[in-house]
């Protein structure tokens, strides 16, 4: 079903809980959410992402979180996906775009911004079939892009 209508994408196959439901569109179950999210393009590159962290990159589920509310500058936000580290501190920031919106500047500005609150050591954004991963440094102040995601314990 899903897989007719929504692109491969450039990640391993994910299992997914996928439901169609007659008068509305289809579901996919979340599990970092524990419930049934509406299916979009979007959607579907995080469910494949979030897979691929804990499947092949050891992310414990447990500490991640999907649509993670902040506050910028007095107005309310939401950051895709957050990862944690043991002790509850953020670490990571994941941005997710549909296949076919290309990666710009401005994905990255605000990704960025998100960071101002969170102030995480990695951002990553990725539209399923283009990954990129920077390693944020606070002192001195830097960003380095890397070219493979970090397995968890390498965080």
């Amino acid at each position: 079903m899903a897989n007719q209508v929504f692109n491969k994408l450039n990640l391993p196959p994910a299992t997914l809980q996928l439901r169609n439901e007659a008068t509305v569109q289809s579901k996919v179950y979340d599990v970092l959410r524990k419930k049934f999210v509406t299916l979009t393009p979007e959607e579907w590159v995080r469910q494949h992402f979030t897979s691929f962290l804990i499947g092949h990159l050891g992310y414990p589920a447990g500490l991640m979180a999907n649509e993670v509310s902040i506050e910028l500058n007095g107005t309310a936000r939401r950051c895709d996906t957050v990862v944690y580290d043991r002790n509850a501190h953020p670490v990571m920031i994941v941005e997710y775009k549909a296949p076919s919106v290309a990666i710009t500047q401005e994905t990255f500005n605000q990704i960025v911004r998100y960071n101002m609150v969170l102030k995480v050591r990695w951002l990553i954004v990725t539209n399923g079939m283009n990954h990129y991963c920077c390693r944020i440094d606070y002192s001195p102040p830097s960003y380095n892009f890397v070219e493979q995601i970090p397995f968890y314990d390498a965080l």
